[in-house]
């Protein structure tokens, strides 16, 4: 299946980890460093990857472009703002470094759902999964007013952008149990994975 050209795989690995303990991005499940799970999805979809980080040494044996937070300290919203900001493609796919079951099938879906929007968001139970989204360069100057408001909840800049919002049903088809944002904070979750998900 051809790469995606004209959207960047950006991969968030910016995290201090506090609840795992350790860098989790190195953490091995099934025997794999979490960040190659991660790494090996996005780049069977983009022909694009970049990561953000704020440890580039720790990631260099990846090969990939890193890119260090633009401003320190945001959390995620830091990261999406960060790689909104250096990706040279007009739309970025975002995904936390965390998530050992991505979909690759689901991350074409979303970015087919782009058309006119700014962001594609996916919807679960009312809730939004920030960190497996689409955004576009659109959204850097609400990124950055909510940045200056103080606040880093990334879902608060959407009423001010365009969102096509992935819904239980659509989500479904691809990823029936919604293991796609599963991620990995704390061993007890990744002890949990490895005995019930496997690969």
């Amino acid at each position: 299946m051809n790469k995606i050209t004209d959207v960047t795989g950006v991969i968030l690995a910016g995290g201090k980890s506090s609840r795992y303990g350790s860098n989790k991005a190195l953490v091995k499940v099934n025997g794999t460093p979490l960040i190659e799970k991660v790494t090996e999805v996005i780049h069977s979809v983009f022909q694009k990857v970049v990561l953000i980080t704020n440890t580039p040494g720790t990631y260099a044996y990846l090969q990939l472009p890193m890119y260090e937070d633009l401003i320190k300290g945001l959390g995620p919203l830091g990261g999406i703002y960060t790689g909104l900001t250096v990706i040279t493609t007009e739309a970025g796919f975002f995904v936390a470094c965390d998530m050992p079951s991505l979909n690759s099938d689901l991350i074409r879906y979303m970015v087919g759902c782009r058309k006119d929007f700014d962001a594609v968001i996916p919807r679960i139970a009312g809730k939004m999964e920030s960190l497996h989204a689409l955004y576009a360069k659109p959204c850097l100057p609400a990124a950055k007013r909510l940045i200056d408001s103080g606040n880093r909840q990334v879902i608060r800049f959407f009423p001010e952008v365009s969102v096509r919002y992935v819904e239980e049903k659509e989500i479904r088809a691809f990823d029936p149990h919604f293991s796609s944002f599963f991620n990995i904070n704390r061993p007890e979750e990744k002890r949990a994975f490895e005995g019930t998900a496997g690969n």
